[in-house]
């Protein structure tokens, strides 16, 4: 079938989306997951471990003053944008796999060249170069993941690879505080030397994984399609036991490869996109100055005695991410994903935060760990995989890539502002726990809003919620 028609596509492509959905077991090959998940853990951990590479610990080795590591870290979080975007909008034009290749090249080549940074100039770029990487893994990784697993606990499936890479951020920033703290002359140079290693790595392992069966039926490559299918049939087969699969009953869509901006021409995308965006966008905006600003404020709200306590509670609270990852998959498919997001957002990020500061304010670095500890199981652990899931699960497959990636690449510039002003706007106002407050606020306001405009995607095949129901 090197030139099928337009209804044999259609045909053929609702029957392998209907074939994995129906299957009873995720059969990725473990290489990819693990390629996947390392791209996840390498993002995750770079997005807090510059924080620590540039705390009052270490920083006064880099070379940089306190505004200008605020300056790097910003250029960082900017160039999440473009790469979110432009890596987005081509995965969806060339396919999935060439871009996840791509983003794990970028970040391996900016993280290696922060690592030899030696001024303001060289640090800004590499760290822009490592964010347009890491702004496109963040896109595609949940896109090819939900792409290629079964409907049933597609949330749970995308969470083993989220709570490999959740480590990143739970497990890195304790050995990144750790090595800062041994040697701070050279700790933060190891500490993006790592990253650029992982990122290595991963770029040859994913050399090797198939393209997303929803891409290649996109493009008309059906019989390509049709091997990947059955190859994933007969895995599951070996899996569980079973001598035959359950039944699949293919949907009646279309199937038609367009210009993925054209998605905004559907007001039922549009308003999801733009939803979905806003909210990002805020979240985003209350937690990145958290992340990697916190341990600035700290430096200068805190006796010098202290900071190196601070640093290390800081780093060590990293890991309740990890577990608050794997809580998360005991709730994903029970609750509806906006009602969960709107949970995670204000118990999180909003208490967890003005409880971690309220304490630090009053000079108890161990007491503030337990705000640390909510925000982070919580607040980080939970809400950026559902932000994933929102962002991939309710677009169609033409634009998927592109609308999550305008969505989570416009919503970093949330991330970048904030981070360049919190810290005046705390000199401004001389009321720290009302700015760090009030960051948190709007992000609360957009959770309620998703419970009104997202469908309920659990459980139900990505094309039952958007082709065949919103149309193409």
């Amino acid at each position: 079938m090197s030139n099928p028609s337009k209804a044999d596509r259609y045909a053929k492509a609702a029957e392998l989306t209907a074939r994995i959905d129906r299957l009873p077991a995720m059969v990725l090959p473990t290489s990819v997951i693990l390629a996947l998940a390392f791209g996840y853990f390498i993002a995750l951990y770079d997005v807090i471990d510059v924080g620590i590479a540039f705390s009052g610990t270490s920083l006064p080795y880099t070379g940089l003053t306190p505004s200008e590591a605020a300056t790097v870290v910003s250029m960082g979080l900017f160039g999440y944008i473009p790469g979110a975007i432009l890596l987005g909008y081509f995965a969806d034009k060339y396919g999935r796999k060439p871009m996840l290749i791509f983003t794990a090249l970028l970040t391996a080549i900016g993280s290696l060249g922060n690592a030899f940074s030696y001024n303001l100039p060289t640090f800004a770029l590499f760290r822009f170069i490592t964010g347009m990487g890491i702004g496109g893994d963040l896109i595609l990784v949940p896109t090819y993941i939900v792409e290629m697993v079964p409907a049933a606990r597609r949330g749970q499936y995308f969470n083993l690879v989220y709570i490999a890479g959740w480590a990143g951020l739970g497990l890195g920033p304790f050995l990144a505080s750790v090595i800062d703290l041994l040697n701070p002359a050279i700790g933060w140079r190891v500490i993006f030397l790592i990253g650029a290693t992982l990122a290595f790595i991963v770029l040859i392992i994913r050399s090797h994984a198939d393209e997303t069966v929803r891409m290649l039926a996109l493009k008309g490559k059906l019989k390509e399609a049709e091997d990947i299918v059955a190859r994933m049939e007969q895995r599951a087969k070996e899996k569980t036991g079973l001598s035959e699969l359950p039944p699949y009953n293919p949907l009646n869509y279309r199937v038609e490869e367009k210009n993925p901006f054209s998605v905004f021409l559907n007001r039922t995308y549009a308003v999801r996109i733009i939803a979905v965006m806003l909210a990002i966008f805020f979240f985003y905006f209350g937690e990145y100055p958290y992340l990697t600003e916190y341990l600035l404020w700290a430096g200068s709200a805190v006796p010098s005695s202290q900071i190196n306590t601070y640093t290390f509670l800081f780093g060590l609270a990293g890991v309740a991410t990890f577990f608050g990852a794997i809580a998360l998959r005991f709730v994903v498919e029970r609750v509806k994903r906006a009602v969960l997001t709107t949970i995670a957002y204000t118990v999180g990020m909003l208490m967890g935060v003005a409880l971690t500061i309220a304490l630090t304010i009053a000079g108890n670095p161990y007491a503030a760990f337990v705000g640390m500890l909510l925000t982070n199981f919580i607040g980080v652990g939970w809400s950026n995989q559902l932000n994933y899931l929102n962002g991939t699960e309710n677009v169609p497959t033409y634009a998927r890539a592109t609308s999550f990636a305008i969505s989570d690449g416009a919503a970093h510039l949330g991330a970048a502002i904030s981070t360049a002003v919190i810290l005046s706007a705390i000199d401004a106002t001389k009321n720290p726990l009302l700015v760090w407050t009030v960051f948190q606020v709007p992000m609360v306001i957009m959770g309620i809003i998703l419970i009104f405009v997202l469908p309920n995607t659990i459980g139900q095949s990505l094309e039952r919620v958007n082709e065949a129901q919103a149309g193409i």
